[in-house]
């Protein structure tokens, strides 16, 4: 895993910063609510100066989260898995087993206060890692997140959501994060309307599903590599 600056001349993003963030991984499935408590502990710790810069990456047993724009009507099955109500902003997604959920709390204060260009950052990280897989993830306007292009020549347009972002800021600290479907159960996602996106044309996808045999492992360099250009370099969790 890389533990410092990238030998990387391009030019840096503007949420770029010297200090080295803390990476961690957890193995296994992390229950949301654990997750929750322990991200805005952390956010507080930030705030006050008191702990470093930190992603967390981990996966979810099966279930949904409603975010601050969620509607009732896009929750399709109540009772297939456990919902929460989250303070992240956006409105219904799934998260499970094969999805690689990152959650990112960094100190937007010494990286610009600016939130429109935070998200836009987010999303660079994950366009530019989908390209270590040769994947060529799209922005889309009025839509969060990040997009793949499956429409067949001569075909309707078809586009796929491979990855989610859905962030809070409080006093300029951020978490929450987003969501790339390396291996997840796509089946899953049809519980809810995925983001209130209902048109028939758009759907969900992962790297698996797209036939590349890309393992967690792997999205997880990829992920980290990106982000060292994007954002700054990183540190193991000691």
């Amino acid at each position: 895993m890389v533990s410092g600056p990238l030998s990387d001349t391009r030019p840096k993003s503007r949420l770029w910063a010297p200090d080295p963030v803390e990476w961690t991984v957890s193995p296994g499935l992390t229950e949301y609510g654990e997750a929750v408590a322990d991200m805005e502990a952390r956010a507080a710790a930030i705030r006050a100066g008191e702990a470093r810069e930190r992603i967390w990456l981990l996966e979810h047993p099966p279930l949904y989260t409603a975010g601050t724009s969620a509607k009732a009507a896009d929750l399709l099955d109540p009772d297939r898995f456990p919902v929460f109500r989250s303070a992240r902003g956006g409105e219904y997604t799934y998260h499970g087993p094969g999805q690689r959920v990152a959650y990112i709390m960094l100190d937007l204060d010494r990286r610009g206060r600016d939130i429109r260009a935070f998200v836009r950052a987010l999303e660079d990280w994950i366009l530019e890692a989908l390209t270590e897989f040769s994947v060529r993830g799209e922005r889309r306007e009025g839509r969060v997140g990040v997009w793949v292009d499956r429409t067949a020549p001569g075909g309707p347009v078809r586009e796929d959501k491979i990855a989610a972002i859905g962030v809070r800021v409080r006093r300029w600290v951020s978490f929450h994060g987003i969501a790339l479907n390396v291996e997840p159960d796509l089946s899953h996602f049809g519980g809810i309307t995925p983001c209130g996106v209902s048109d028939p044309h758009l759907g969900v996808t992962s790297l698996v599903d797209l036939g590349l045999p890309v393992t967690m492992d792997d999205a997880d360099a990829a992920l980290r590599a990106s982000f060292h250009r994007i954002f700054g370099p990183t540190l193991d969790a000691a």
